[in-house]
């Protein structure tokens, strides 16, 4: 039988709607750009600054921490299509002044790109 169908023919109706707490929020994908935030306000009335877009990224290098321009997106392992956009992800490959970089934050989350340098150039 259609998925939602009993076995007679009816419909399985829901017991109820989703509440404001279970709705997905709207997706926000970070940009490569000149820095863009917002504050939205999060659960218990508090507020949340996220980025939008960013072209820096805070890298730690021979452990010591730098600042370096984003100059692209080379790779994303989670969905390909999010490096042609040239979207920062977590676990997104870049490519920055130093070299490649992987991203060990959740950009759109926190308000800052915090990454690893992988190679020197």
């Amino acid at each position: 039988m259609k998925k939602g169908k009993k076995i007679s023919g009816g419909k399985y109706k829901k017991s109820r709607k989703k509440r404001k707490h279970e709705l997905r929020g709207y997706p926000r994908n970070v940009k490569l750009g000149e820095r863009k935030t917002k504050k939205i306000r999060i659960r218990g009335g508090k507020t949340k600054l996220v980025l939008l877009s960013d072209n820096k990224i805070n890298l730690i290098i021979n452990g010591k921490a730098k600042k370096a321009k984003i100059k692209n997106v080379i790779e994303t392992p989670s969905n390909r299509f999010l490096a042609r956009q040239n979207i920062i992800v977590k676990s997104a490959i870049i490519e920055t002044e130093f070299g490649k970089a992987k991203v060990t934050n959740r950009p759109s989350q926190e308000a800052q790109i915090q990454g690893v340098l992988l190679e020197k150039e």
